[in-house]
């Protein structure tokens, strides 16, 4: 046989292991996918999907191209040895030095490639003898070499990269999405160029993996998207949908781009709907969730648990009233069963193509209870007032500060020729505006929920009418059971030992007035210690 024939049969290693039962066609069908997907050798994938062991591999590979072969993760190379080869060399040609004593042993992944063997050959001025390793076994070697320099390269160093770089590519959507579900994280986040990151309460923790590359990305991407999905993603660049998956639960799902490459956010969403104690919110917020008609909006900055909020005050309706409920999410998050009442959930660019054309039609829908998502534009709100006016309880979300800003928001979006009808139906339909922060705790343990509430009180329904909401700002630092400011939640917490006194500042109104709070209190608790002690 000539050499350009061996040479061929040695480039379709894949099916070698299969013309030999090492592995089997299917094995490498999964193989080459991945291959297709992310790049790498055949080989290395192979052991990476667990078909194939290092050792295996290893003697196939030596019988096939006739020279020895050798275990990186079982040898170290000693300084005087890697100093045998120009560092430079080392890296240009991915070749490793093994053996320089009696005769200059070579490590390689190609050692029939004749021309690196001649190039060293020269460098050197003796002859070379190669040896075959495992790709996975050499990019760990020289990854190594790349952060200490040229000192020793010890086996058990390699082996532990090498186990690392396996499990990362190993790991596929469902590996992640366990490790979610079985933390206390809220959120999974995977980017190019970053090891997979769970997000603990407010901070990102970086899982024990290598960063994630660009293909690997598109893959992840590709694995939970529908074909529709994709065709979405690829005109838009960006997708919000939502999946359960049978054994983990259900998942929330953004994925979008970034400098050119795939990035994905996912949110584990608690099969059970928490109540307001468990959220942490007062339980006399409840009858105006149980309301006959009215508008309820839940505030605050994206990612403080709106969504949950409004799931609990669904829940509520769903269990205490006989009535019909009408929900528009972008996408579905919580699933709700029917109760005594009916729930039917409606996502937008699935079951109507958005938030205005499903509100334009909802009231055909025979609805007591209509839920929106998010309200984002004119058209949204103006429907929803009205059907606050009509007889009709209204619960939506809205991106905001605080509750005076919510106020200001709805307003601020319509016309100016428009504001004082907006303004007069807003006083009169309004019932709750709910703003809220999660903080984080002060064991680490997770986030606690700090929370205002502003009621439609006769006076705060004159102040939205006249254009005065700046003065309930000021009304929400007196005391008084129809609004409490989020500074009083934030330092009740604080007193609590729930949360830090910094924490608590960095999410407060008024710092001035929070810092107050929590220093009268801790006054009248020393107080109240030292009477009990007399």
């Amino acid at each position: 046989m000539s050499q350009e024939k061996k040479v061929g049969k040695k480039l379709k290693l894949g099916e070698l292991l299969v013309q030999y039962g090492i592995i089997t066609e299917e094995m490498l069908g999964k193989a080459l996918k991945r291959q297709s997907q992310a790049g790498g050798q055949i080989g290395s994938i192979l052991i990476e999907l667990g078909h194939l062991s290092t050792d295996t591999l290893l003697e196939f590979l030596s019988k096939q191209m006739g020279v020895p072969a050798a275990n990186l993760c079982k040898l170290d190379i000693s300084p005087g040895v890697l100093r045998a080869l120009p560092i430079e060399k080392i890296k240009e040609y991915k070749v490793l030095p093994l053996e320089v004593d009696k005769q200059f042993t070579l490590a390689m992944v190609n050692p029939t490639d004749f021309m690196t063997i001649r190039d060293i050959e020269f460098i050197l001025g003796q002859k070379v003898n190669p040896v075959v390793v495992t790709a996975a076994q050499m990019e760990a070697a020289l990854r190594s070499l790349e952060k200490e320099g040229a000192g020793e390269i010890r086996g058990s160093n390699i082996e532990k990269r090498t186990a690392r770089r396996e499990a990362a590519e190993k790991a596929d959507m469902r590996t992640f999405l366990r490790r979610l579900s079985e933390t206390e994280a809220s959120d999974l986040q995977l980017t190019a160029g970053a090891p997979p990151s769970l997000k603990m309460g407010r901070e990102l923790v970086r899982m024990n993996m290598p960063p994630l590359t660009p293909l690997q990305m598109s893959f992840y991407a590709r694995e939970i998207m529908s074909e529709e999905q994709e065709k979405k993603f690829d005109a838009a660049s960006d997708l919000d949908f939502a999946f359960t998956d049978p054994e983990f639960g259900r998942f929330r799902v953004n994925i979008y781009k970034q400098r050119n490459s795939v990035s994905i956010t996912i949110r584990h969403i608690k099969d059970m709907i928490p109540g307001l104690r468990d959220l942490g919110l007062a339980e006399d917020l409840e009858p105006f969730i149980l309301k006959n008609q009215g508008l309820v909006l839940i505030t605050g900055p994206a990612g403080h648990g709106k969504s949950t909020t409004m799931a609990s005050f669904v829940d509520i309706i769903n269990t205490k009233r006989k009535c019909n409920i009408i929900t528009l999410e972008d996408p579905i998050e919580f699933l709700h069963r029917h109760k005594n009442s009916n729930v039917n959930q409606r996502e937008i660019g699935i079951d109507t193509g958005s938030f205005p054309e499903g509100l334009r039609h909802i009231f055909r829908q025979d609805p007591d209870v209509i839920v929106v998502g998010e309200m984002r534009d004119p058209e949204s709100f103006r429907i929803a007032l009205q059907a606050a006016e009509t007889g009709h309880l209204v619960l939506s979300t809205l991106h905001s500060r605080n509750a005076t800003s919510t106020v200001e928001r709805v307003i601020d979006i319509f016309p100016a020729d428009q504001q004082p009808q907006i303004r007069s139906q807003l006083a009169d339909c309004l019932l709750l505006v709910l703003s809220q922060r999660l903080v984080r705790k002060k064991d680490g343990t997770g986030l606690a929920l700090a929370y205002e509430k502003l009621t439609n009180t006769l006076k705060i329904r004159n102040f939205i009418r006249e254009g005065k909401t700046h003065q309930i700002r000021s009304q929400m630092l007196l005391p008084g059971e129809e609004y409490s400011s989020i500074d009083v939640s934030l330092a009740q917490l604080c007193l609590e030992g729930r949360i830090t006194q910094e924490e608590g500042l960095k999410h407060c109104d008024n710092a001035s007035f929070y810092r107050e709070m929590v220093k009268s209190k801790n006054i009248r608790t020393e107080e109240v210690r030292g009477a009990t002690r007399k």
